[in-house]
């Protein structure tokens, strides 16, 4: 009888947090997702009625980590079979930031329904997506931000070698990446040495380097040949300080962290390869001598560099 007794208590007590803990029903407010540069578009679990909606003081805005500042709704427009809601902001939103839409005194076929708060965010594949979309084409370090361009000239004269270097100079900013990410979040952060962060980043970049440089000598001589002094030139390149500097000051995790050198690094690759395509061409071209060399290149980059300009502001996700 006690062991009865006992069992049918637990269950009771099962039975409450399970019927405690769940919500009754789903909340009326589905979703909130970002549409556009500014605007939030609010789903409902069913229609609302339009008098309701059309009243834009039911709605308030607010990125999440500010609830205290507001921002100015411009108007607000309700679809056809009422659960669409779209809120027009007067301003760009920072879609970056998750923003908090609270909706107040919901009223549907006559009800009301209360108030309810929702947040909008992107979704985190698209965030990782979109930095990696970044550093590959939107913001190329090599045509947007002109860095690592001695490597650059001096490896893209032909494919064989544009690629090669491409793909080693990847392996050598994510390995340096991911490790200086591992260091600064948790030897140089903690212990308060963020001052030393450069030096330790171009300690870590040269020793991927002299390790690439010894494997690659073993293993494809000819490969390493071809690259010359460029090899070691890459300690020294811009593209791989600063996309652990970028880690450091942006506060990434490891799995941004990843997302960032692995683009910054076939962004690099995409660079040579388009280079080096252009540039074994002009080999047959009757180029006049005042240009034939580095005077073409530097041509041929700012025209790149141009085209990669019409790319500014995509945003996929």
């Amino acid at each position: 009888m006690r062991r009865k007794g006992m069992a049918l208590t637990a269950a009771l007590l099962l039975a409450a947090l399970v019927l405690g803990g769940c919500e009754r029903g789903p909340r009326f407010v589905k979703r909130a997702d970002f549409e556009e540069a500014n605007r939030i578009v609010l789903t409902f679990a069913g229609p609302v009625d339009a008098s309701w909606a059309a009243d834009k003081a039911h709605f308030t805005v607010n990125e999440k980590p500010d609830p205290d500042i507001l921002l100015d709704i411009e108007s607000v427009r309700l679809e056809a079979d009422g659960t669409r809601l779209t809120i027009t902001m007067a301003d760009p939103l920072n879609q970056e930031q998750p923003h908090q839409v609270v909706v107040k005194d919901i009223v549907a076929n006559g009800k009301p329904l209360g108030s309810t708060a929702v947040i909008a965010a992107r979704s985190y594949f698209g965030h990782l997506f979109a930095i990696f979309l970044g550093a590959l084409i939107i913001q190329n370090f090599v045509f947007s931000k002109y860095l690592g361009l001695c490597v650059f000239f001096g490896t893209s004269q032909k494919k064989s070698t544009a690629v090669g270097m491409g793909i080693t100079f990847t392996f050598v900013i994510v390995f340096a990446s991911l490790m200086s990410w591992f260091l600064y979040q948790f030897v140089l952060k903690p212990y308060r040495l963020d001052y030393l962060q450069i030096i330790v980043f171009i300690g870590l970049v040269s020793l991927t380097v002299q390790a690439v440089d010894t494997i690659l000598r073993k293993i494809n001589p000819a490969l390493f040949k071809a690259f010359g002094v460029y090899l070691v030139l890459v300690i020294a390149n811009c593209i791989v300080i600063a996309v652990p500097l970028i880690l450091a000051d942006n506060e990434y995790n490891m799995f941004e962290s990843l997302m960032l050198a692995l683009g910054a690094g076939l962004g690099f690759l995409l660079a040579l390869f388009l280079m080096s395509s252009v540039r074994e061409r002009l080999e047959f071209a009757n180029v006049p001598v005042s240009y034939r060399g580095l005077p073409i290149a530097f041509i041929v980059a700012g025209l790149f560099a141009l085209s990669f300009m019409g790319f500014s502001g995509m945003s996929i996700f």
